[in-house]
């Protein structure tokens, strides 16, 4: 149940600040949103992360669908176990389905998060999947750290 509330949560915040975004913000505009760490500027990307692959929204979207596909078949398999896993995979299913629908009904995303650091634009769905992958690698970290002590254990 928390695999899909996760997901919802994800998708619905996502596509409402979009919204909010477009509805205050013309393209190009900013507002500073805390103080010099996060400000707001209404961008719409047609390509992938970093502005790469301009143009190819609506391919990128079938992506998105192959992709929740995916996961949503192995969490139903039972292949996707354990609270960092499945919050990581509903993470990932929840930033993919905020920009695929994006991508597939506009051609394009709305990206608007920019932080001091200036690497890029993005959005909340782009920080879900940035936030599962991190979940994804710290669960791996976990499962390996536990696999190494079974096997000191065998050997005492």
């Amino acid at each position: 149940m928390l695999f899909y509330l996760i997901i919802f949560i994800v998708t619905a915040i996502d596509q409402i600040t979009k919204y909010k975004i477009r509805s205050i913000l013309s393209v190009g505009e900013s507002m500073p949103f805390y103080k010099d760490i996060i400000s707001f500027t209404y961008y719409q990307n047609t390509g992938a992360a970093g502005s790469t692959m301009q143009g190819w929204a609506r391919y990128l979207g079938i992506l998105a669908v192959l992709i929740v596909a995916v996961i949503i078949y192995y969490w139903k398999k039972g292949r996707i176990q354990g609270i960092l896993k499945q919050s990581g995979a509903a993470l990932l299913v929840g930033g993919a389905i905020g920009n695929g629908i994006e991508r597939l009904l506009f051609g394009k995303v709305t990206d608007f998060i920019v932080f001091r650091s200036g690497n890029g634009v993005m959005n909340l769905a782009d920080l879900a999947i940035n936030l599962g992958v991190v979940l994804f690698v710290l669960d791996m970290f976990w499962s390996y750290r536990q696999s190494l002590g079974r096997k000191n254990k065998v050997f005492e």
